[in-house]
């Protein structure tokens, strides 16, 4: 059976939105955890573009448009300068480029700490100026009273416990947390806090595997790893780590190929033929039939 591409449909000229197509949604992805079990794991991948989100769409069950974009997309040394406008503007493009997976929008630094009035308006900013389904926020039982105020007025929230990145002048780097027992129980304590609240699921970050385990055993709502343990309900990681984008990437990340390589070898062949004066070539110029 063929599919119908409608043009009223279409997000860009290289990938039409197939119709119809119902996307999927956050009941139906925190429905996969019954009783403490997840039998379909919850593939994410983080995206910042149209484009990105076209190709990563219908292998995803969630896009992340993640603050990490500071670094990815901008050359930020960190997450921390990200922006409301930066957050709104690449996650509009990402809603806009798919149409299956949910999409997520992370709420940047200083655009939620201060209360939940604040969070509720940088939250309901974020969902009206992109169309996304809810919004990530970091931070544990500090952040209980945040989350179970967005929940109780329609925003879904999705935590993010363990390592924080938005935190990493107090951290002091990025390794794994959880080391030791007052923190591994921290960690714990923060998820719990954190699923009590109301979030529909929650990111585990950089923590040793037993401590994203034992989360994982201990609350109601899905979790997703990264930096964590395969009996996670579900995994993300950064694309662009993923894709090898970048020569150095964190230990827990699995290269799925070599795009850099690729790109290079491709750069250099067009200014080969630039430089030889054989690009463009005949196949490439407008000549007129006359």
């Amino acid at each position: 059976m063929s599919t119908t591409y409608t043009l009223d449909t279409a997000t860009s000229r290289a990938n039409p939105t197939p119709a119809p197509m119902k996307r999927l949604t956050i009941p139906a992805l925190r429905g996969r955890k019954v009783d403490g079990v997840t039998a379909e794991p919850i593939v994410v991948l983080t995206a910042y573009t149209a484009r990105q989100a076209q190709l990563l769409d219908p292998h995803c069950d969630m896009l992340l448009v993640g603050d990490s974009l500071g670094q990815v997309i901008y050359g930020l040394p960190s997450s921390v300068p990200v922006t409301l406008e930066m957050m709104a503007a690449h996650g509009a493009a990402v809603v806009r480029g798919s149409y299956h997976s949910v999409v997520i929008i992370d709420m940047p630094f200083g655009s939620y700490e201060a209360s939940p009035a604040q969070a509720f308006e940088s939250a309901s900013r974020l969902l009206k100026e992109t169309g996304a389904a809810g919004v990530k926020l970091e931070g544990g039982a500090a952040m209980a009273e945040t989350i179970a105020f967005l929940a109780a007025r329609g925003i879904p929230v999705c935590g993010h416990v363990g390592l924080t990145p938005q935190a990493i002048n107090m951290l002091g780097g990025y390794g794994p947390r959880g080391k030791d027992e007052a923190e591994a129980h921290k960690i714990l304590e923060d998820a719990r806090a954190v699923a009590d609240a109301g979030c529909f699921a929650m990111v585990i970050e950089g923590v040793l595997e037993p401590v994203a385990a034992a989360i994982t055993g201990a609350v109601p709502c899905p979790t997703i790893g990264i930096g964590a343990s395969p009996r996670c309900d579900g995994q993300v990681l950064v694309t662009e780590d993923m894709l090898g984008l970048f020569e150095r990437t964190p230990r827990f990340v699995k290269r799925y190929a070599d795009i850099a390589a690729t790109i290079g070898e491709a750069a250099a062949d067009y200014a080969a033929e630039v430089r030889a004066r054989s690009f463009p070539g005949d196949d490439q110029l407008y000549r007129s039939k006359k």
